[in-house]
């Protein structure tokens, strides 16, 4: 029950739900065993001719009145056990989706979509499964095959009740076996499972540069390499199931042939009564559903087990991005951001620098512009200064305070950024521009909208700020996209804002009336822009030319440009493309 950790709190909660329904379903069971208690007697009376029809109506109406009291307890159990295994599911589907949230960005580039997916609809249903069906069938096996076995012992002579159990513990063997083999085939369509996924995600996300290049039969084929994979480990599964289900039934049936053979002969002979044959009969077919119940539960147990295992790994990983047990309590945040000799790395153990000894002053108000080739480290920085990822300790400060003990939400809420990729929920417009509060006013979104130079886009759809972007932000372009990210990222007016080469797929003359708008709007605010174009941040208060993560230049626009370095190279040859683009 270890995997099952992570609900300790959830079945303390609920467990006398569980029990209650329990309860139910044995009072239900009960009803059963003690049918053929009453056909024996019915059977010996009207084979006797001993039964009258008023004697006959007596045992009928029992009939009903069992009936009816099972059929009520039965709705009962269901209801306690079934309601509870669903509060169950949304209880897990909460925890997940909490626990996704707290991850840091670390965990998703070392796991996979599919897998991650797979978490939240196969293993979450494997688990509420074990909890619904896999209680109800434990303890409604276990008390029909030990109640029944009473009763068969207590209605038939003993050397008969025997000889009809002979198959029985055929069948525990039979479920022990392949119990373990089931398990493992199931981890083994969980996993295939997972890949299918990541790969439909994968192509999904990428449709348009599958179309671009017109490989969409490569993709086919890669997606059916996945599907073939899949399907071959359900095969392998469900041929451990054709054999399974099949022996239980063979041992079933063995016990019916020697209910018939050794039960009808005693009956022949006068050893027991007709009434008695029909309640040893009942008896057998009875102890055939516990055995056959078993054999459901180590299917649904183990599946269970497996897919609570996987869970419990994700529930029990610890975020590293998370508040120092020493973070700060509330602080004036400026937007002053100190960087000493910051060298940062995206693997665990240091090794492969992305920033290498980086230092930086920035007062509260100040523009710091980092500009250099692709794959030079910029983007990295942004990462670090909203803690995606942790800096070592005492290498970034913010208003005089290690970055690591600012409370995480604290840090983010006075942060605006606007990464590379813009993304964008599947939502309306505004709703992606309000969304770090949905109760902002329309004329504030409007206002925001402007800045960022998108507004008279907007304007043009025909549903305007209720306008459906598609999944991704599919709908508007790569500069519409980039400028409803401004906005979103302005709305919440931060101190610190950061632009990470957020502005790439707008063109010049736009570009120059954001930078124009943004400045006008940041006065006060601390900002850093992250570009490769020189155009953007030629009116920084300082330039940081970063090269593979090393600091290689710094200073202003001009003294760059005297310099005749590597940011002088850069200028010159973006004023020769511009040059060429004007012709």
């Amino acid at each position: 029950m270890r995997h099952y950790a992570f609900l300790k709190g959830f079945l303390k909660k609920n467990l006398w739900r569980y029990a209650l329904g329990v309860v139910f379903l044995i009072l239900v069971d009960a009803c059963e065993v003690i049918v053929p208690r009453i056909l024996g007697p019915i059977t010996d009376g009207l084979a006797s001719g001993t039964m009258d029809y008023k004697g006959l109506m007596r045992y009928v109406w029992l009939l009903i009145a069992v009936g009816a009291f099972a059929m009520v307890n039965r709705f009962l159990w269901r209801w306690f056990v079934n309601r509870t295994s669903r509060k169950a599911d949304y209880h897990m589907r909460k925890m997940l989706f909490d626990k996704f949230m707290s991850l840091s960005e670390r965990y998703y580039t070392q796991n996979k979509t599919g897998d991650l997916m797979a978490h939240a609809t196969n293993d979450i249903r494997a688990v509420r499964e074990s909890l619904g069906s896999g209680t109800v069938l434990t303890f409604d096996s276990l008390f029909l095959t030990i109640s029944t076995t009473i009763m068969l012992f207590i209605s038939v002579p003993t050397k008969l009740a025997l000889l009809g159990l002979i198959p029985f513990p055929m069948i525990a063997v039979a479920v022990f076996f392949f119990g373990k083999v089931i398990n493992k085939r199931f981890k083994e369509v969980q996993e295939s499972f997972s890949e299918l996924t990541d790969n439909a995600q994968e192509s999904f996300s990428g449709i348009r540069v599958i179309k671009g290049f017109a490989q969409e039969e490569l993709e086919t084929d890669n997606f059916m390499k996945s599907a073939k994979k899949n399907f071959d480990k359900n095969v392998a599964l469900m041929r451990v199931d054709a054999v399974f289900d099949p022996m239980i039934n063979m041992f079933a049936t063995l016990a019916f042939v020697i209910a018939i053979w050794k039960g009808g002969a005693m009956v022949a002979s006068g050893e027991i009564t007709l009434g008695s044959f029909v309640m040893f009969y009942s008896y057998l077919g009875s102890l055939v559903w516990p055995m056959i119940g078993m054999g459901w539960v180590i299917n649904i147990i183990q599946r269970g087990m497996a897919s609570a295992a996987r869970l419990n790994k994700i529930f029990t990983e610890v975020p590293d991005i998370k508040d120092a047990p020493d973070a700060v309590g509330h602080f004036e945040f400026r937007g002053a951001i100190r960087i000493e000799d910051l060298t940062f790395s995206y693997e665990p153990d240091g090794t492969r620098p992305v920033i290498k000894h980086l230092s930086a002053d920035v007062k509260a108000g100040q523009v710091l512009a980092i500009v250099g080739r692709l794959g030079s480290g910029k983007s990295s920085l942004a990462s670090v200064l909203t803690r995606l990822y942790n800096p070592p300790d005492g290498t970034v400060f913010i208003d005089g305070v290690d970055i690591n003990k600012i409370p995480v939400s604290t840090l983010r809420k006075q942060i605006g950024c606007v990464p590379q990729e813009s993304f964008l929920f599947s939502t309306t417009i505004r709703d992606n521009i309000a969304f770090s509060d949905h109760d902002l006013s329309d004329a504030e979104v409007e206002r925001y909208a402007k800045i960022a130079h998108i507004h008279d886009d907007i304007a043009e759809f025909p549903a305007k700020f209720e306008t459906m972007v598609g999944e991704r932000g599919v709908t508007l372009s790569g500069g519409q996209k980039q400028r409803v990210a401004i906005a979103r990222a302005l709305i919440h007016r931060p101190r610190i804002v950061i632009l990470d080469d957020c502005l790439s797929a707008v063109d010049t003359q736009t570009e120059e009336s954001i930078l124009k708008a943004l400045g006008e709007e940041l006065k006060g605010h601390t900002s850093i822009i992250i570009s490769h174009r020189i155009s953007t941040i030629k009116h920084a208060d300082e330039i940081i030319v970063l090269d593979s993560g090393d600091v290689i230049e710094r200073g202003r626009h001009d003294e760059l440009v005297e310099l005749g370095g590597t940011y002088a190279d850069m200028y010159s040859r973006q004023l020769l493309e511009e040059e060429l683009a004007a012709l």
